[in-house]
């Protein structure tokens, strides 16, 4: 596990003793923001690889982790590339499950483009301060809804050659590829740091919904979804009205209530200690690439709003 943590914290509360539950409660020091990255695996995708978003180079998954990490203190986005691709992240305290919105993502979703992502929770359950125990999907609006897929794979391939496609094939028999798009020219949109020669990405699959209004490829359209993703032009769980049109940074915002099991049944969980963002959405939109869920920061809402 590639990771840009120390998961080795000795963990105390408010008067500074030492406690062995995996409970992390808050004390004067902590933060509202995620403090760690402890995996950054994107899918394919056009600004993987690509220096103008900040990648320098990173050769090994913990180079990546720490190049994520950085980019999110920062409120800088995260690409986490085509369907599948996905950030890891904790905190340096335990996460109440308030009963309303508990913590943030930000995205730049703005009306017309919405590019929603999956999100997962983890409670340190065994209390190793890692992300190695069950996951559990935050329902969405589309939970349950025609088009929606869970355990849905795609497989991607490195490409052979540079400025050439990704190949992709997913586990129901189609076939495609991350197409490159004029503006990011980098040799390769298949992440450096991954060594395979394939690799599978596995999660709960959005129907796609972008399109083009024009009819001759010059405008796409990609429409928000109800409630629950991130990334995602929600007039629900971003607690605004606003259509965004500078492309801002902007919150969707959770309750660790909406948890389910891998049977779509509801999970009682007091906190959480780790989330995980993944791309719903297996999709291009012609010169627009991709859709890309981008990530800039996850937070604990109650610590700021």
């Amino acid at each position: 596990m590639a990771s840009s943590c120390n998961v080795d914290e000795v963990i105390t509360d408010d008067s500074g003793d030492e406690t062995s539950s995996p409970y992390r409660p808050k004390n004067k020091q902590s933060k509202a923001e995620c403090n760690c990255v402890f995996e950054y695996t994107p899918a394919p995708g056009q600004f993987i690889n690509e220096d103008k978003s900040g990648f320098s180079g990173e050769s090994t998954p913990a180079a990546a982790a720490a190049y994520a990490k950085k980019r999110l203190d920062a409120e800088k986005y995260v690409s986490l590339g085509g369907f599948g691709g996905y950030i890891v992240v904790g905190f340096d305290h335990s996460i109440d499950n308030y009963g309303g919105y508990d913590f943030a993502i930000k995205g730049n979703s703005f009306d017309g483009s919405s590019e929603p992502g999956v999100v997962w929770v983890m409670q340190d359950a065994n209390g190793n301060g890692k992300p190695d125990d069950i996951w559990y999907e935050l329902k969405g609006s589309e939970a349950g809804a025609e088009g929606t897929i869970q355990n849905y794979s795609v497989t991607y391939f490195r490409p052979t050659e540079a400025d050439t496609a990704v190949k992709w094939e997913d586990n129901l028999g189609n076939k495609g590829e991350i197409s490159r798009v004029p503006s990011h020219k980098q040799d390769y949109y298949y992440p450096a740091w991954i060594t395979a020669d394939s690799y599978t990405l596995t999660g709960t699959r959005l129907e796609a919904r972008n399109y083009d209004k024009s009819g001759n490829g010059s405008m796409w359209i990609l429409p928000e979804y109800e409630w629950g993703y991130a990334d995602n032009g929600s007039h629900i769980d971003r607690l605004t009205d606003g259509d965004n049109t500078a492309a801002a940074a902007v919150p969707n915002h959770f309750r660790i209530s909406d948890a389910v099991d891998s049977k779509g049944k509801a999970v009682e969980l007091e906190y959480i200690d780790f989330v995980k963002v993944q791309t719903a959405v297996n999709s291009q939109s012609g010169w627009l690439g991709e859709v890309s869920t981008e990530v800039f920061s996850i937070f604990d809402c109650n610590m700021i709003e």
